[in-house]
């Protein structure tokens, strides 16, 4: 099975027609992320000019508060993920000059906690998510001196595992997701150095051994495969270096395999119902396995590859 290129595009360019069905309005708490997820998929489809420019810019202007975050639709609160997002649409459109960046700044370092953790609003919530939202936001605002970097670090030390993962938190269990943020956060630091070549290996196994027998990677053991951990898992062993640790031609048939061929799109798994989320990171994760025909997407900060030189600061080891 091939990648249906036009198909997902026409699938992602219709997602904001839909504004009659009950769905678009259930899913308004993601709406400028699912717009990250569109336009970073349309880039690596080669079609980055499907949606209107300056619509996208000005929907993204409209989720501003005052304190210089950004909620994930006009009106709602401000959030460290959704800034992200809004800060990684203007970044692809180069458009960062439309806002505020020392407000947007000051928003994202004022979250930061004495021990180098982020909670990700006001109301208090910790998670290593945060942490690599803060940190790649304020990255590609190029602020990071607004923050202490070296507590981050040393937090995120604090959430590896005897088994090479890394959790949410401290102590948490090894999930795929955490080791990509944490991995990612050392990464647009420059701090990869500080895990060993043993530290790397055992990370990168335990990623390994997500994929299950069907081609598929899973979150964690003993769990079903899903796409999205395409993503989750190729982007940290990419960062390493050790994608041949995996079985890439059974991922791609299995990501292919869970296209809407009649629709476009991508689900969790074949058979399931197809949206955004899944769309993207499955074309993330076949962009990083070599897929032919499609923009290369960075490991580190899922931009269009070719836009990182533009990144002040980062020095690229992969």
């Amino acid at each position: 099975m091939k990648l249906i290129k036009e198909k997902h595009i026409s699938y992602i360019k219709s997602l904001d027609t839909k504004k009659k069905d009950i769905e678009y309005w259930y899913s308004g708490h993601l709406r400028i992320s699912g717009l990250y997820w569109g336009l970073t998929a349309l880039q690596m489809l080669g079609s980055p000019e499907t949606l209107p420019r300056e619509e996208v810019i000005e929907f993204v202007l409209s989720c501003q508060h005052p304190n210089g975050g950004f909620g994930s639709h006009p009106q709602y609160d401000p959030h460290l993920l959704y800034t992200l997002s809004a800060v990684q649409i203007l970044f692809m459109e180069d458009a960062l000059d439309r806002i505020d960046i020392d407000k947007v700044a000051s928003f994202v370092a004022s979250l930061q906690l004495e021990d180098g953790s982020f909670q990700g609003d006001q109301y208090g919530e910790i998670d290593s998510r945060f942490v690599f939202t803060a940190i790649q936001t304020l990255s590609l605002l190029d602020r990071l001196s607004l923050v202490n970097t070296d507590k981050t670090v040393e937090w995120i030390l604090r959430c590896k595992n005897f088994d090479g993962g890394f959790g949410l938190v401290p102590g948490a269990e090894s999930h795929s997701a955490q080791i990509f943020v944490c991995v990612g956060t050392l990464s647009i630091l420059n701090k990869l150095d500080l895990l060993s070549d043993e530290d790397k290996d055992t990370t990168c196994w335990w990623l390994a051994e997500r994929q299950t027998k069907s081609g598929g990677l899973n979150g964690r053991p003993e769990k079903l495969p899903d796409v999205c951990y395409s993503w989750w898992v190729l982007s940290a062993l990419a960062i390493f270096k050790r994608l041949d640790w995996i079985d890439g031609d059974k991922l791609r048939a299995f990501i292919l395999a869970a296209q809407n061929e009649d629709d476009g799109g991508i689900a969790d798994r074949e058979g399931d119902e197809a949206d955004v989320f899944h769309t993207i990171f499955g074309i993330a994760g076949l962009s990083l396995l070599g897929y032919e025909d499609l923009e290369l997407i960075d490991p580190t900060y899922c931009l269009p590859a070719k836009m990182i030189p533009r990144i002040k600061n980062f020095n690229k080891t992969y």
